[in-house]
């Protein structure tokens, strides 16, 4: 049976239970309030009648019934009484509803307790049926018992008169229980579409689901709610924000967590953000965060995964290195083959001492480079990057000198290499770019490296047109940029920064006596423990 299903036939079958007990409980309760009710006013009447003086001065008379009778009949009929009995001490009557019985013994039994003065409720069976009474003392100015007075109302009218109002209140109970079991559909169906007609092992099976999804992905994951509360937040998302597993993050303001984190915009605009790149203790992660929308339409939340970009870049440097040889290979081909055909036409024109010449030159030349770089620049990767750039270069018509004077031996392994290709390659690019888009015809282009001291330095010159005034300060921004006619830049420098930053280096630049640029980087070879710096700061934070 479906969930909705049984929550009606619950709901229901709740409310018609309490509806019953309720009338069988009202029911009850109505019919002691009501022999209360009648008792009280026949002991009230009873003693208004026990007090009258007419009533104890009749009892002196010979014929105390001819006084009496006319007097309680008049008072039973305006109070409704069904009867009102006045005896003497021998209980024979004075007074009856029937006239017939007037002068007989009076019938019940419960007199006892008024002839010693005391005023009683009693129900009892008289001559007119089971009735419920009120009973009090006729004392004359003696203080002596010398009768007694009995109000009654048939137990039989009181029920009736109970009855009625159990008809309206059963009347009552029945509008309640239709309107209840109209809610029981409208509660019930509501569910039903707020958990999107799902039945509750579905729902199970999904949390199970989505909780092994959420562990499985090497994305950590965050989500918030509309009031930027974590709701979710996966095991790579602690480790990514060097957080232990054992704090919990549920609960807490996402803006406790992450300044900054684009979850926020997104709950209050609805603009889902991809690709962005984010740095969270000191390391750059990609980020995308996507709102979530609720049964109505409305934003009921945000979630965003995020990765760290080294192991992105992992990927891309391999690529990038496969490029960068595959351009090496592509332009020393290019270099080469116009070097081959001035050799063949050399030897055709039998100038071969020419030719030995031009040969040694340029074996002497790529062999000297190799052998610099191989002594003076210890890491295989920077190697690397460098001939490949030297290459391009060639290509490109740049004329490009490694410094000779420059020494990158030393270079911590704290300092990630990784990062330290990254910016290498975007300056020199930029410096390529922009020898590239000057009108001066020789295009140079220096690289200086070294490791002496306690900092890494690297100085990039170039003799391009230099930076434009109005964007000096604003060159390290996201989408600042010098080429205008190249499409996606302006991202470079900007990452070099970022990166830097990371490194607690510092990069700064000045016009060179070319018209040109320099760049200088200066990276220190001691680097922190930022990440436990920034996991403890994060636990007396949370702990306090």
């Amino acid at each position: 049976m479906r969930l909705h299903y049984k929550l009606i036939i619950f709901i229901s079958v709740l409310i018609l239970c309490i509806s019953s007990v309720f009338e069988l409980v009202s029911q009850e309760m109505l019919q002691k309030n009501a022999k209360h009710e009648k008792g009280l006013k026949a002991l009230a009447i009873s003693q208004a009648v026990a007090n009258m003086p007419e009533i104890r001065t009749a009892f002196l008379k010979e014929n105390p019934s001819v006084t009496i009778q006319p007097i309680v009949e008049k008072i039973r009929k305006k109070v409704g009484a069904e009867f009102i009995v006045v005896g003497n001490r021998n209980e024979i009557r004075y007074s009856h509803p029937n006239s017939m019985l007037i002068g007989k013994r009076m019938v019940g039994g419960d007199n006892e307790k008024v002839f010693k003065g005391k005023e009683i409720i009693s129900e009892s069976t008289g001559t007119l049926g089971p009735s419920l009474r009120g009973k009090s003392p006729i004392i004359n100015n003696q203080g002596d018992v010398i009768g007694v007075v009995s109000v009654g109302y048939l137990i039989k009218d009181i029920e009736e008169e109970a009855n009625k109002f159990h008809k309206k209140l059963l009347f009552n109970s029945l509008i309640i229980l239709v309107i209840g079991i109209s809610a029981a559909f409208l509660i019930s169906f509501n569910i039903k579409k707020s958990i999107f007609g799902l039945e509750p092992k579905e729902i199970g099976r999904m949390y199970q689901e989505k909780h092994a999804i959420l562990e499985s992905i090497h994305e950590g994951i965050i989500a918030i709610d509309e009031n930027c509360e974590i709701t979710v937040v996966n095991e790579n998302a602690h480790k990514v924000l060097s957080i232990p597993n054992n704090i919990k993050l549920r609960g807490l303001k996402i803006e406790d967590i992450l300044h900054n984190s684009h979850l926020k915009k997104v709950v209050e605009t609805g603009e889902a953000i991809y690709d962005l790149e984010f740095l969270i203790n000191e390391k750059m992660v990609i980020i995308n965060c996507v709102p979530i929308s609720g049964v109505d339409g409305n934003i009921v939340g945000a979630v965003t995964s995020f990765r760290e970009k080294s192991e992105l870049n992992k990927v891309l440097n391999e690529l990038s290195q496969i490029k960068a040889y595959s351009e090496g290979l592509r332009a020393q081909s290019h270099e080469y083959s116009n070097k081959l055909h001035t050799i063949l036409g050399l030897m055709q024109l039998e100038s071969y001492q020419e030719a030995i010449e031009l040969i040694s030159k340029e074996s002497n030349i790529t062999q000297n480079i190799i052998q610099f770089i191989m002594e003076e620049i210890s890491d295989p990767v920077i190697a690397g990057l460098l001939m490949g750039k030297i290459s391009l270069a060639n290509e490109l018509k740049v004329d490009f000198m490694l410094d000779h004077n420059s020494s990158f031996a030393d270079v911590p392994k704290e300092v990630n290499r990784e990062d330290l290709i990254t910016i290498i390659g975007n300056l020199l690019n930029n410096a390529f770019d922009a020898v590239l888009d000057s009108n001066k015809p020789e295009k140079k282009v220096s690289l200086f490296l070294t490791d002496i001291g306690q900092d890494l330095i690297i100085e990039i010159d170039d003799n391009g047109n230099g930076i434009p005034e109005e964007l000096v300060e604003d060159i390290f921004l996201y989408g600042v940029t010098t080429k205008k006619k190249y499409k996606n830049s302006g991202i470079g420098l900007h990452l070099v920064q970022r990166l830097l930053h990371k490194l607690n280096g510092q990069i700064t630049f000045h016009s060179n006596e070319n018209g040109g640029t320099t760049f200088i980087v200066a990276i220190p070879k001691q680097q922190k423990e930022n990440n436990i710096i920034y996991e403890k700061e994060f636990n007396r934070s949370i702990n306090s």
